[in-house]
């Protein structure tokens, strides 16, 4: 395919995605790209000359034409040289700071080409933004955005940049009076302090392994005052977001005896927005970052404050979870990820909160207790190991419990507990027990009311058929717990209903034992 052929197909191309209907529009942006792939530096040049030549085009069709060209050079990275990613960069550089008010689209799409060129030409990208980034002045916040996304994007890149762009940066917070900018400013303060602690993550692979956390720390300090003490108070939902995004990682670059100093008015302020918002992700997610930087520092402020934190929460952990709000989901983790914190750091603090809660009725209150305390059998093993028998005793009530969606949830406790060494302490027969009595359960499906999505009884039993399967054939620990003690159920009429699930659970425990004899096992009674 010539050179001509190619500027002469992609001209024609290109006339033609100003056409009114979107379809045929993204058919354009997409033959463009399928052209690239044969002649990349030609579709490239054909795009670029358009843009220039055509400055009363229309944004929305700049914005297309650049989807093009970042898919193109997101493709051929490795076969771009300097020169054309330079010619690259100023174009993108100049779409976006363009316009000066905000037009999201466009600005983003060209945006993108410089993070996709900065990928491999950081230097040539940063030379570009930083002529745009000068003191005194605030910058176009598209810059600011890029600045963001290229420290995501290329760590090791741009951490070297960082010192410099911060001591930039500071000043034009307290420039910074609308919104819009303030957003862009968090984003870029999350983003890279992020990067910075990827990279120190990764210093045996780094550029530079010099580089070390207390290079940053004054101008994050600098920066978390402002964020904090001033536009964490807005009454703006997105900026308050934003600021609590960039708090918790930033405060892992905060000196540790600072972050010691602010814990007593961080944690409330970053509680207090739970009741702000109704999407808590955020907030979870950032409070976890604050609380493990907290721990890594050994702070003594936190205790005083977790009867507050446990508290909130475990508020969150009992919000019922809607399969259509994948950020309700996202909470969840994040708010167990925060009890794993706590449970390493305050391992009785958080049992004497955590376990008289089971004694409760409520339904969403006992299957959000029940699915904390399975996180922290699961993640903090060594601190719970003291605690077994204490946790064992706290099921006695959510055994009786006649809830099948509370029943689910004792079960994968058990499943945990198992895994763990809990059923070889005394009361883990009644663990046992519980399992076969709900595979017994009648395989008749029974909805619980009208809402098609109610556990049923049926599957209450299916996990449990498969959670004494599984603990049976994959837990060696279990052998001597199990064997000979599920033989006991094989009589008792009320255990009919288990006795397939039994005998495959024995089976299989039973050929494990005539293959690896145990000095210790109980001896198999007559006749099995």
């Amino acid at each position: 395919m010539t050179e001509s052929y190619v500027k002469k197909l992609a001209a024609i191309l290109l006339d033609a995605i100003t056409d009114k209907d979107p379809l045929v529009q993204e058919q354009v942006c997409g033959a463009l790209c399928a052209l690239g792939e044969a002649a990349p530096e030609e579709a490239l040049g054909a795009c670029e000359e358009y843009l220039r030549q055509h400055e009363k085009l229309a944004h929305p069709y700049r914005t297309m034409i650049l989807r093009a060209v970042e898919v193109l050079v997101s493709s051929h990275i490795g076969e771009l040289d300097k020169a054309e990613a330079r010619a690259v960069t100023l174009l993108a550089s100049s779409e976006m700071t363009r316009a000066k008010e905000l037009v999201c689209d466009w600005q983003r799409a060209a945006s993108d080409v410089l993070v996709a060129v900065g990928k491999r030409f950081v230097s040539t990208v940063m030379e570009e933004l930083l002529s745009k980034f000068q003191p005194g002045a605030l910058p176009h916040c598209s810059v600011v955005q890029t600045l963001a996304n290229l420290a995501a994007s290329n760590v090791f890149g741009m951490v070297p940049f960082l010192t410099s762009i911060l001591s930039t940066m500071l000043p034009m917070l307290g420039m910074a009076k609308h919104d819009a900018m303030r957003v862009a400013f968090c984003c870029a303060l999350q983003h890279f302090s992020e990067s910075i602690l990827e990279y120190l993550a990764d210093l045996d692979q780094a550029p530079d392994p010099t580089v070390r956390k207390d290079t940053f720390a004054a101008d994050m300090l600098s920066a978390y005052d402002i964020l904090f003490n001033h536009w964490l108070q807005s009454r703006e939902a997105k900026l308050r977001l934003a600021v609590v995004e960039a708090l918790g990682p930033m405060s892992h670059l905060l000196p540790g005896e600072k972050l010691e100093e602010q814990l007593p008015k961080l944690l409330p302020g970053v509680l207090a927005l739970y009741k702000k918002h109704a999407e808590t992700f955020h907030v979870s997610k950032s409070l976890g970052q604050i609380l493990e930087a907290a721990v890594s520092v050994g702070s003594r402020t936190l205790e005083p404050q977790l009867d507050s934190l446990l508290a909130a929460l475990h508020a969150q952990i009992c919000v019922p979870v809607e399969s259509s709000s994948p950020l309700v989901v996202s909470n969840q983790k994040e708010v167990l990820r925060c009890f794993t914190v706590l449970a390493r750091c305050a391992p009785d603090r958080l049992l004497a909160f955590l376990l008289p809660k089971l004694d409760t009725s409520g339904e969403r209150t006992r299957l959000g207790t029940l699915q904390v305390v399975r996180h922290v059998i699961n993640s903090a093993a060594s601190q719970m190991e003291v605690k077994k028998p204490f946790i064992l005793s706290s099921m006695r009530l959510p055994l009786l419990d006649t809830n099948p969606k509370v029943k689910r949830a004792v079960v994968q406790v058990i499943s945990a507990m198992a895994h763990h060494g809990y059923l070889e302490q005394p009361g883990g027969e009644a663990m046992v027990e519980y399992i076969v009595q709900q595979c017994a359960l009648p395989p008749e499906t029974e909805k619980l009311g009208p809402d098609s999505e109610d556990l049923t009884a049926d599957s209450v039993r299916a996990i449990s058929i498969s959670t004494l399967y599984l603990v049976s054939t994959t837990v060696d620990r279990m052998s001597d717990v199990l064997w000979p003690y599920l033989l006991a159920f094989l009589t008792p009429v009320r255990f009919t209903g288990a006795l397939t699930p039994l005998c495959r659970s024995l089976v299989h425990l039973a050929q494990k034992r005539q293959e690896w004899p145990s000095p210790h096992r109980t001896p198999s009674p007559r006749g099995c």
